[in-house]
């Protein structure tokens, strides 16, 4: 949840961010915007978690929440990383997990960390294209760190997770 102390009017500004990764999700639906104020000066700072600490998006998602910001009026601006609290799948907006299905990745699934390597227990993942449960995991990593790839074994496509943490 981002905590405000901003006009409602930049929080539209940053509705329109997408994340470079995954450009079906803004920075809003990722849940990495965590706080927003308007400092007595005029600035406006933003306050981001990665989802990952390392993660290479975030250096064009500063950027393109300045531009963004530049673009709608708002010349003092600065953004603010901040590692702690990390990251948590939890931030994830309802409407994020729609696009991310719509999309062709399946989004987490609640209240399952990604233990499986721990227990030998293959995690229930839906498949995005078929919505069969049917699916098997085929790499720990997918197309970045944030996502592992599946196989459904009933469509047989391959498709990305969107990793809990």
């Amino acid at each position: 949840m981002i905590t405000t102390k901003a006009n409602p009017q930049i929080i539209d500004v940053l509705k329109t961010v997408t994340d470079p990764e995954v450009p079906v999700l803004t920075v809003i639906d990722l849940g990495v915007v965590r706080e927003v104020l308007e400092l007595e000066d005029g600035t406006v700072e933003v306050i981001i978690t990665p989802t990952y600490s390392g993660c290479p998006a975030m250096n064009t998602i500063e950027i393109n929440i300045k531009a963004a910001l530049q673009e709608a009026g708002y010349q003092k601006i600065k953004v603010t990383t901040i590692l702690s609290p990390a990251w948590t799948t939890a931030w994830l907006s309802e409407e994020g997990k729609k696009k991310l299905k719509a999309y062709g990745i399946a989004p987490p699934v609640e209240g399952s960390m990604d233990k499986n390597a721990l227990f030998q227990e293959d995690k229930k993942v839906e498949c995005p294209q078929c919505n069969s449960m049917n699916t098997k995991m085929v790499s720990q990593f997918g197309s970045t760190a944030c996502k592992s790839l599946y196989k459904c074994n009933d469509c047989l496509e391959p498709f990305d997770y969107f990793k809990c943490h």
